[in-house]
Protein backbone atom coordinates (compact mmCIF):
# COMPACT_ATOMS: atom_id res chain seq x y z
CA UNK A 1 0.00 0.00 0.00
CA UNK A 2 1.54 3.14 -1.42
CA UNK A 3 1.84 5.89 1.72
CA UNK A 4 -0.02 8.50 1.92
CA UNK A 5 0.35 11.63 3.75
CA UNK A 6 -2.10 13.54 5.87
CA UNK A 7 -0.29 16.96 6.57
CA UNK A 8 -2.17 18.38 3.85
CA UNK A 9 -5.72 17.14 5.00
CA UNK A 10 -4.32 18.76 8.81
CA UNK A 11 -3.74 22.02 7.18
CA UNK A 12 -7.06 22.07 5.05
CA UNK A 13 -9.08 20.64 8.47
CA UNK A 14 -7.69 23.63 10.62
CA UNK A 15 -9.00 26.08 8.11
CA UNK A 16 -12.17 24.61 7.98
CA UNK A 17 -12.55 24.65 11.26
CA UNK A 18 -11.00 28.74 11.89
CA UNK A 19 -13.20 30.04 9.11
CA UNK A 20 -16.29 29.69 10.87
CA UNK A 21 -14.94 31.03 14.28
CA UNK A 22 -13.11 33.82 12.34
CA UNK A 23 -16.31 34.82 10.39
CA UNK A 24 -18.27 34.55 13.87
CA UNK A 25 -15.65 36.56 15.78
CA UNK A 26 -14.00 39.42 14.20
CA UNK A 27 -16.45 42.37 13.49
CA UNK A 28 -15.72 42.82 9.67
CA UNK A 29 -15.72 39.50 8.60
CA UNK A 30 -19.20 38.59 9.66
CA UNK A 31 -21.19 39.32 6.75
CA UNK A 32 -19.24 37.40 4.79
CA UNK A 33 -19.98 33.27 4.71
CA UNK A 34 -17.26 31.09 5.85
CA UNK A 35 -16.76 29.09 2.68
CA UNK A 36 -15.98 32.90 1.25
CA UNK A 37 -13.47 32.54 3.82
CA UNK A 38 -12.55 28.74 2.94
CA UNK A 39 -11.95 29.20 -0.57
CA UNK A 40 -9.82 32.41 -0.06
CA UNK A 41 -7.56 30.53 2.98
CA UNK A 42 -7.42 27.60 0.39
CA UNK A 43 -6.37 29.89 -2.49
CA UNK A 44 -3.71 31.39 0.55
CA UNK A 45 -2.39 28.22 1.03
CA UNK A 46 -2.29 26.63 -2.23
CA UNK A 47 0.34 26.28 -5.06
CA UNK A 48 -0.79 30.22 -6.02
CA UNK A 49 -0.06 31.27 -2.81
CA UNK A 50 2.43 30.03 -0.43
CA UNK A 51 2.86 27.16 -1.98
CA UNK A 52 2.19 25.13 1.97
CA UNK A 53 -0.36 22.69 0.42
CA UNK A 54 -1.46 20.52 -2.62
CA UNK A 55 -4.42 18.59 -4.17
CA UNK A 56 -3.25 14.66 -2.61
CA UNK A 57 -5.39 11.77 -2.75
CA UNK A 58 -6.72 12.45 0.69
CA UNK A 59 -7.72 15.52 -0.10
CA UNK A 60 -9.09 14.72 -3.68
CA UNK A 61 -11.23 12.37 -2.52
CA UNK A 62 -12.47 13.93 0.90
CA UNK A 63 -12.99 16.82 -1.43
CA UNK A 64 -14.97 14.64 -4.37
CA UNK A 65 -17.38 12.87 -1.19
CA UNK A 66 -17.69 16.80 0.04
CA UNK A 67 -19.54 17.96 -3.56
CA UNK A 68 -21.87 15.16 -3.48
CA UNK A 69 -22.64 15.46 -0.34
CA UNK A 70 -23.40 19.22 -0.74
CA UNK A 71 -25.74 18.23 -3.64
CA UNK A 72 -27.53 15.53 -1.47
CA UNK A 73 -28.32 18.05 1.26
CA UNK A 74 -29.52 20.59 -1.37
CA UNK A 75 -31.51 17.55 -2.60
CA UNK A 76 -32.71 16.90 0.51
CA UNK A 77 -33.94 21.06 1.56
CA UNK A 78 -36.80 20.43 -1.87
CA UNK A 79 -40.01 20.63 -0.47
CA UNK A 80 -42.61 19.82 -2.35
CA UNK A 81 -45.09 21.62 -0.78
CA UNK A 82 -43.44 24.88 -1.53
CA UNK A 83 -42.93 24.33 -5.21
CA UNK A 84 -46.78 24.54 -5.51
CA UNK A 85 -49.06 27.30 -7.56
CA UNK A 86 -47.60 31.13 -7.76
CA UNK A 87 -44.52 29.98 -5.77
CA UNK A 88 -43.69 27.85 -8.43
CA UNK A 89 -44.56 29.88 -10.91
CA UNK A 90 -42.69 32.90 -9.76
CA UNK A 91 -39.70 31.05 -9.32
CA UNK A 92 -39.63 29.52 -12.61
CA UNK A 93 -40.33 32.31 -14.61
CA UNK A 94 -37.57 34.31 -12.58
CA UNK A 95 -35.20 31.14 -13.03
CA UNK A 96 -36.37 32.05 -16.91
CA UNK A 97 -36.02 35.46 -17.12
CA UNK A 98 -32.68 35.18 -15.22
CA UNK A 99 -31.39 32.64 -17.84
CA UNK A 100 -32.47 35.16 -20.54
CA UNK A 101 -30.87 37.87 -19.38
CA UNK A 102 -27.41 35.20 -19.55
CA UNK A 103 -27.67 34.18 -23.07
CA UNK A 104 -27.94 37.83 -24.01
CA UNK A 105 -24.41 38.22 -22.46
CA UNK A 106 -23.16 35.23 -23.10
CA UNK A 107 -23.93 35.69 -26.73
CA UNK A 108 -22.90 39.50 -26.53
CA UNK A 109 -19.50 38.27 -24.53
CA UNK A 110 -19.00 35.38 -27.84
CA UNK A 111 -19.34 38.06 -30.05
CA UNK A 112 -16.67 39.79 -28.28
CA UNK A 113 -14.38 37.09 -28.49
CA UNK A 114 -14.23 36.93 -24.82
CA UNK A 115 -15.80 33.26 -24.38
CA UNK A 116 -16.38 30.79 -26.19
CA UNK A 117 -19.86 29.15 -25.05
CA UNK A 118 -22.57 31.81 -25.01
CA UNK A 119 -24.73 28.81 -23.23
CA UNK A 120 -22.43 27.70 -20.60
CA UNK A 121 -22.25 31.47 -19.36
CA UNK A 122 -25.88 31.61 -19.35
CA UNK A 123 -26.09 28.41 -17.06
CA UNK A 124 -23.42 30.12 -15.19
CA UNK A 125 -24.98 33.45 -14.70
CA UNK A 126 -28.21 31.95 -13.54
CA UNK A 127 -27.37 29.10 -11.56
CA UNK A 128 -27.36 29.32 -7.38
CA UNK A 129 -26.40 27.06 -5.06
CA UNK A 130 -29.01 25.33 -2.74
CA UNK A 131 -26.84 23.95 -0.45
CA UNK A 132 -25.58 27.52 0.03
CA UNK A 133 -28.82 29.46 0.26
CA UNK A 134 -30.64 27.43 3.15
CA UNK A 135 -27.50 27.53 5.40
CA UNK A 136 -27.48 31.17 4.99
CA UNK A 137 -31.58 31.57 6.12
CA UNK A 138 -31.64 29.21 8.78
CA UNK A 139 -28.94 30.90 10.25
CA UNK A 140 -30.41 34.35 10.06
CA UNK A 141 -33.80 32.56 10.89
CA UNK A 142 -35.91 33.38 7.88
CA UNK A 143 -36.02 30.07 6.17
CA UNK A 144 -40.15 30.02 7.29
CA UNK A 145 -40.53 33.42 6.24
CA UNK A 146 -42.47 34.47 2.96
CA UNK A 147 -39.73 36.02 1.44
CA UNK A 148 -37.03 32.68 2.63
CA UNK A 149 -39.70 30.14 0.88
CA UNK A 150 -39.39 31.88 -2.15
CA UNK A 151 -36.04 32.24 -2.07
CA UNK A 152 -35.22 28.53 -1.62
CA UNK A 153 -37.74 27.73 -4.11
CA UNK A 154 -35.78 30.28 -6.34
CA UNK A 155 -32.60 28.52 -5.55
CA UNK A 156 -34.14 24.78 -6.00
CA UNK A 157 -35.58 25.24 -9.32
CA UNK A 158 -32.43 27.47 -10.50
CA UNK A 159 -29.98 24.71 -8.67
CA UNK A 160 -31.80 21.80 -10.65
CA UNK A 161 -32.02 23.28 -13.48
CA UNK A 162 -28.33 23.76 -13.49
CA UNK A 163 -27.96 20.59 -12.87
CA UNK A 164 -29.65 19.23 -15.83
CA UNK A 165 -28.46 21.56 -18.89
CA UNK A 166 -25.08 20.88 -17.81
CA UNK A 167 -25.59 17.26 -17.65
CA UNK A 168 -27.25 17.42 -21.05
CA UNK A 169 -24.89 20.21 -22.60
CA UNK A 170 -21.83 19.33 -21.12
CA UNK A 171 -21.21 15.97 -19.81
CA UNK A 172 -18.41 14.27 -20.94
CA UNK A 173 -19.17 11.01 -19.30
CA UNK A 174 -20.88 10.15 -22.75
CA UNK A 175 -20.37 10.71 -26.73
CA UNK A 176 -24.14 10.36 -27.25
CA UNK A 177 -25.12 13.81 -27.90
CA UNK A 178 -27.41 15.87 -25.94
CA UNK A 179 -30.52 13.31 -27.54
CA UNK A 180 -29.20 10.72 -26.64
CA UNK A 181 -28.17 12.46 -22.71
CA UNK A 182 -32.04 13.64 -22.83
CA UNK A 183 -32.92 9.98 -22.66
CA UNK A 184 -30.76 8.91 -20.20
CA UNK A 185 -31.96 11.85 -17.98
CA UNK A 186 -35.21 10.73 -18.41
CA UNK A 187 -34.28 6.99 -17.37
CA UNK A 188 -32.81 8.30 -14.56
CA UNK A 189 -35.67 10.06 -13.07
CA UNK A 190 -37.91 6.90 -14.08
CA UNK A 191 -35.53 4.92 -11.82
CA UNK A 192 -35.78 7.37 -9.11
CA UNK A 193 -39.63 7.73 -9.02
CA UNK A 194 -39.19 3.66 -8.72
CA UNK A 195 -37.29 3.63 -6.39
CA UNK A 196 -38.98 6.22 -4.35
CA UNK A 197 -41.88 4.89 -4.68
CA UNK A 198 -40.67 1.44 -3.91
CA UNK A 199 -39.22 3.32 -0.87
CA UNK A 200 -42.69 5.20 0.59
CA UNK A 201 -44.20 1.62 0.20
CA UNK A 202 -41.77 -0.14 2.50
CA UNK A 203 -41.67 2.50 5.06
CA UNK A 204 -45.53 1.49 5.67
CA UNK A 205 -44.35 -1.36 7.26
CA UNK A 206 -44.65 -1.38 10.98
CA UNK A 207 -42.36 -4.01 11.64
CA UNK A 208 -39.13 -2.14 9.43
CA UNK A 209 -40.12 0.95 11.30
CA UNK A 210 -39.87 -0.49 14.54
CA UNK A 211 -36.54 -2.07 13.44
CA UNK A 212 -34.89 1.14 11.99
CA UNK A 213 -36.20 3.03 15.28
CA UNK A 214 -34.70 0.66 17.60
CA UNK A 215 -31.03 0.87 15.51
CA UNK A 216 -31.52 4.52 14.50
CA UNK A 217 -29.31 6.02 17.72
CA UNK A 218 -27.03 2.69 18.27
CA UNK A 219 -24.14 2.50 16.88
CA UNK A 220 -25.68 0.87 13.48
CA UNK A 221 -26.63 4.40 12.97
CA UNK A 222 -28.93 1.88 10.16
CA UNK A 223 -31.04 5.31 8.75
CA UNK A 224 -27.72 7.61 8.50
CA UNK A 225 -26.13 4.36 6.50
CA UNK A 226 -29.15 3.83 4.38
CA UNK A 227 -28.51 7.56 3.60
CA UNK A 228 -25.46 6.62 2.38
CA UNK A 229 -25.82 4.18 0.55
CA UNK A 230 -29.01 5.93 -1.54
CA UNK A 231 -26.23 8.73 -2.35
CA UNK A 232 -23.48 6.73 -3.64
CA UNK A 233 -26.25 4.39 -5.38
CA UNK A 234 -27.39 7.26 -7.07
CA UNK A 235 -24.17 8.90 -8.10
CA UNK A 236 -22.77 5.26 -9.53
CA UNK A 237 -26.18 5.56 -11.73
CA UNK A 238 -25.65 8.85 -13.08
CA UNK A 239 -21.75 7.58 -14.21
CA UNK A 240 -22.92 4.63 -15.75
CA UNK A 241 -25.25 6.65 -17.24
CA UNK A 242 -23.17 9.03 -18.59
CA UNK A 243 -24.33 12.18 -16.70
CA UNK A 244 -23.04 14.73 -13.99
CA UNK A 245 -22.33 12.24 -11.01
CA UNK A 246 -23.48 15.71 -8.95
CA UNK A 247 -27.19 15.07 -10.58
CA UNK A 248 -26.77 11.83 -8.91
CA UNK A 249 -26.65 13.30 -5.43
CA UNK A 250 -28.83 15.34 -6.07
CA UNK A 251 -31.46 13.28 -6.93
CA UNK A 252 -30.80 10.82 -4.34
CA UNK A 253 -31.41 13.97 -1.73
CA UNK A 254 -34.57 14.69 -3.26
CA UNK A 255 -35.91 11.07 -3.30
CA UNK A 256 -34.86 10.53 0.18
CA UNK A 257 -36.55 13.81 1.46
CA UNK A 258 -39.62 12.44 -0.84
CA UNK A 259 -39.98 9.19 1.46
CA UNK A 260 -38.70 10.51 4.68
CA UNK A 261 -41.69 13.02 5.54
CA UNK A 262 -42.83 11.96 8.99
CA UNK A 263 -39.62 12.82 11.32
CA UNK A 264 -41.35 12.24 14.52
CA UNK A 265 -39.81 8.95 15.47
CA UNK A 266 -36.12 10.38 14.29
CA UNK A 267 -35.55 13.79 14.79
CA UNK A 268 -32.06 14.15 14.82
CA UNK A 269 -31.50 12.17 11.91
CA UNK A 270 -31.47 15.32 9.35
CA UNK A 271 -28.94 16.86 11.85
CA UNK A 272 -26.32 14.00 11.85
CA UNK A 273 -26.69 14.09 7.80
CA UNK A 274 -25.43 17.86 8.20
CA UNK A 275 -22.80 17.15 10.75
CA UNK A 276 -21.16 14.79 8.59
CA UNK A 277 -21.72 16.91 5.62
CA UNK A 278 -21.08 20.32 7.29
CA UNK A 279 -18.50 19.39 9.70
CA UNK A 280 -16.65 17.11 7.81
CA UNK A 281 -16.13 16.66 4.24
CA UNK A 282 -17.96 19.88 2.54
CA UNK A 283 -15.14 22.28 3.99
CA UNK A 284 -12.44 20.06 2.59
CA UNK A 285 -14.27 20.62 -0.91
CA UNK A 286 -13.97 24.44 -0.28
CA UNK A 287 -10.97 24.28 0.45
CA UNK A 288 -9.77 22.39 -2.07
CA UNK A 289 -11.52 24.69 -4.65
CA UNK A 290 -9.10 27.10 -3.48
CA UNK A 291 -6.16 24.56 -3.83
CA UNK A 292 -6.98 24.16 -7.37
CA UNK A 293 -7.83 27.60 -8.20
CA UNK A 294 -4.76 29.10 -10.78
CA UNK A 295 -4.01 32.32 -9.62
CA UNK A 296 -1.09 32.68 -11.45
CA UNK A 297 -2.19 31.83 -14.83
CA UNK A 298 -5.63 34.43 -13.78
CA UNK A 299 -2.51 37.53 -13.71
CA UNK A 300 -0.64 36.26 -15.96
CA UNK A 301 -3.53 36.62 -18.16
CA UNK A 302 -3.74 40.51 -18.92
CA UNK A 303 -7.06 39.00 -21.03
CA UNK A 304 -8.12 36.57 -18.48
CA UNK A 305 -8.24 39.59 -16.17
CA UNK A 306 -10.41 41.95 -17.80
CA UNK A 307 -13.03 39.48 -17.96
CA UNK A 308 -13.40 39.31 -14.14
CA UNK A 309 -14.90 42.54 -13.35
CA UNK A 310 -17.33 41.95 -16.31
CA UNK A 311 -18.80 38.93 -15.13
CA UNK A 312 -18.66 40.38 -11.55
CA UNK A 313 -20.54 43.06 -13.27
CA UNK A 314 -23.05 40.30 -15.05
CA UNK A 315 -23.55 38.41 -12.13
CA UNK A 316 -24.94 41.69 -10.47
CA UNK A 317 -27.23 42.15 -13.66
Amino acid sequence: MPAISFDGLLVVSAIALAAPLLTATVPGLRRIPAVVVEILAGIAVGPSGFGWVRIDPAISVLALVGLAFLLFLAGLEIDPTRLRGPVLRSAGLGYLITLGLGLAVGFAAAGAGIVRSPLLVAVTLSATSLGLVVPVLKDSGHAGSDLGRLTIAGATVADFSAIVLLSLFFSTGGHSGAGGTLILLGLLALLAAAVAAFLARLGRSMGLEALLVRLQDTTAEIRVRFAVVLLIGFVTLAAHFGVETILGAFIAGAVLNLVDRDTMSHPNFRLKLEAIGYGFVIPVFFVSSGLRFDLRALLASPAALARVPLFLLAFLV
